[in-house]
């Protein structure tokens, strides 16, 4: 029936696990729970290895770093039922009835997307970037999402016919942070899969910290640039590429390029300041992918 996938870097997935265990045996289904590290030497391992004395779940921790969307695949891989879960590790459930509403949406879907929230409240000054972009950009309701179902899925909170996932699975090949989930629903968008959204969201519980945020927003900007290279995604389907095109075309990468340089002390203060504007990152991230096409040209 259900394979629950967790995969995890240095974050204690017992709680986690030990729910999804109970309101699996609740709704008394077939299931296992895989839960695997992705080589952080983590001390919380002490914890996760706790999963391994409760029945129908399994925790590894791996010998060599394989980076997040390999984790996943090698979740996949291991998995033996139908449907495929994937949960990020530092999720938070909203609802008790989570698995409950999820088998009661399964049926004529390829893939059901919960979806998710982060907190009302900044835990601190010093996570406001990520949690702005999260509360303000990526949350939003089914009814929202339904209207761009592939472009409104992430696989923080998912589940999908193992059969389709072992289809498209996580792009071997780009190894950097960023924009794995963006390249995995244009395939199923190209493949036509039955996508739905339904209300059954998890919270986003650990927020990175300005500065690792925007570190990661740029690794995430150069995996977007290589799947534009590497023509593996349209232009069409991500907005910042569209700009970004029309930039290339006009030859003004070059030139917004030099504008984010002449700026780019001042974007950096206030995005890893106390009160980071949204605007101003959207500003970062066009002037940064520019840069990045100037610099391979050089």
């Amino acid at each position: 029936m259900l394979s629950i996938l967790i995969p995890i870097y240095n974050y204690n997935v017992y709680p986690l696990a030990l729910e999804l265990r109970k309101q699996c045996l609740e709704c008394n289904i077939d299931f296992e729970i895989l839960c695997q590290d992705d080589a952080s030497d983590s001390s919380l391992n002490i914890f996760n290895e706790k999963i391994n004395l409760l029945s129908h779940c399994s925790f590894v921790s791996l010998k060599e770093n394989i980076a997040h969307r390999e984790n996943r695949n090698s979740l996949a891989e291991k998995a033996k039922f139908e449907y495929l879960l994937f949960i990020d590790g530092d999720s938070t459930f909203l609802n008790s009835d989570y698995i409950k509403r999820y088998l009661s949406n399964l049926f004529d879907f390829d893939v059901v997307y919960g979806g998710r929230l982060h907190p009302e409240k900044c835990p601190s000054d010093n996570q406001k970037l990520r949690w702005k972009y999260g509360r303000f950009i990526e949350d939003k309701s089914a009814a929202n999402r339904k209207t761009k179902p592939y472009h409104s899925l992430l696989f923080n909170n998912t589940i999908i016919k193992k059969v389709c996932f072992d289809t498209v699975q996580f792009d071997k090949t780009i190894k950097k942070y960023g924009h794995d989930d963006t390249q995995l629903s244009f395939q199923l968008s190209k493949l036509k899969s039955k996508v739905s959204h339904i209300e059954n969201p998890v919270e986003h519980g650990d927020l990175d910290t300005n500065l690792v945020y925007l570190n990661k927003t740029k690794e995430s900007l150069e995996n977007l640039n290589l799947l534009y290279q590497k023509k593996k995604i349209d232009i069409e389907f991500v907005r910042l590429l569209q700009l970004y095109h029309f930039l290339k075309t006009t030859k003004s990468t070059f030139i917004i390029s030099k504008i984010n340089a002449v700026f780019e002390k001042l974007l950096f203060k206030n995005l890893t300041g106390d009160n980071p504007n949204i605007l101003v990152f959207n500003l970062f991230r066009a002037g940064y992918l520019c840069s990045i096409d100037f610099k391979s040209r050089t």
